[in-house]
């Protein structure tokens, strides 16, 4: 899978071309299913979340700042699922798949820098929440339109800059034969159980990123809710209480999902673990959230049932 043999440290390896995409090897008698499966939850997400969109940028009642974050969940949803799926869905047919070191990269670099933009949005739509429901006599002022593009701006430009600065460094690492990745994408652990550098300074890195791109967006998210449900108790009225919990209710909801799973699959140590149960785990975020996303946000929303109508 590669040429241009050299030495570094006493070790043997050749310039990487091309890495072998293992997929799913232990289910081949099930690969029809699993094909259609995803491939069902592939078209009901993009359309799912097409809707999403649509509507908010068409229906009056949909015009606020707290669905114009959401339209942008929907967006991120959408280009985290494609980057992974289609190829999934190669890789199963074919029980297993080659991809070029360039398309491994890419694939691993738009996943990062789509994973750290939705944390990011995850904590704008709970700073909106926070200020709607606490402190709402400086919510129109505060949320303007203006402001709120900013913010979703600053989202998508973060995320993709700070990937853009890991990817750098990982594509300086030294990669050993065999190039055989037993997952279904370019993940960055499989990619280091590959390497024959030195990759502390890129553990480090990963670390000092995920401060900003994850830890101070779950602990913001935390304490604005602390702060709603705070809030919400205080309320008398049975009825407002009611209403100031749905409006942020479905976005708890998300939250709780989407931190829950990436703790497991990326917090929680690994060891005694198979790297099947690791890709199911992957399979919940890459393709299962934005699948339940939209959904969480329809089944729950009244405003949205409404304007599907």
């Amino acid at each position: 899978m590669g040429n241009s043999p050299k030495k570094k440290e006493g070790l043997n390896y050749t310039l990487v071309t091309e890495f072998l995409l293992l997929g799913f090897q232990n289910c081949q008698i099930f690969n029809i299913m699993l094909f259609m499966l995803f491939l069902a939850i592939y078209i009901l997400t993009l359309n799912v979340n097409l809707l999403i969109i649509v509507l908010v940028g068409n229906a009056p009642n949909l015009n606020s700042p707290m669905y114009f974050f959401l339209s942008q969940l929907s967006l991120s949803d959408i280009l985290l699922t494609t980057n992974i799926t289609p190829n999934l869905l190669h890789i199963i047919i074919n029980a297993g798949s080659k991809i070029s070191f360039e398309g491994c990269i890419t694939q691993f670099y738009f996943h990062g820098a789509l994973n750290a933009v939705e944390c990011l949005l995850l904590t704008v739509m709970s700073y909106d929440r926070y200020l709607a429901i606490c402190d709402p006599l400086v919510y129109t002022s505060t949320m303007e339109p203006r402001h709120c593009l900013k913010l979703v701006l600053c989202s998508w430009f973060s995320g993709f800059m700070a990937m853009l600065i890991f990817v750098f460094l990982l594509c300086h690492l030294q990669f050993c034969g065999p190039y055989v990745i037993d997952h279904y994408f370019c993940d960055l652990g499989p990619l280091l159980e590959l390497s024959c550098s030195d990759y502390t300074f890129l553990k480090i890195t990963q670390f000092a990123l995920a401060i900003p791109f994850a830890l101070v967006p779950f602990l913001c998210i935390f304490s604005t809710y602390l702060k709603i449900i705070i809030t919400i108790i205080g309320i008398a009225s049975t009825n407002r209480k009611q209403k100031a919990f749905s409006t942020c209710s479905s976005h708890l909801i998300v939250v709780c999902m989407y931190y829950g799973i990436l703790t497991i699959v990326y917090i929680v140590p690994s060891k005694g673990q198979s790297f099947n149960i690791n890709k199911i785990l992957s399979i919940l975020y890459t393709i299962g959230i934005p699948f339940f996303n939209p959904i969480i946000y329809s089944l729950r929303n009244q405003e949205i049932r409404t304007a599907k109508h």
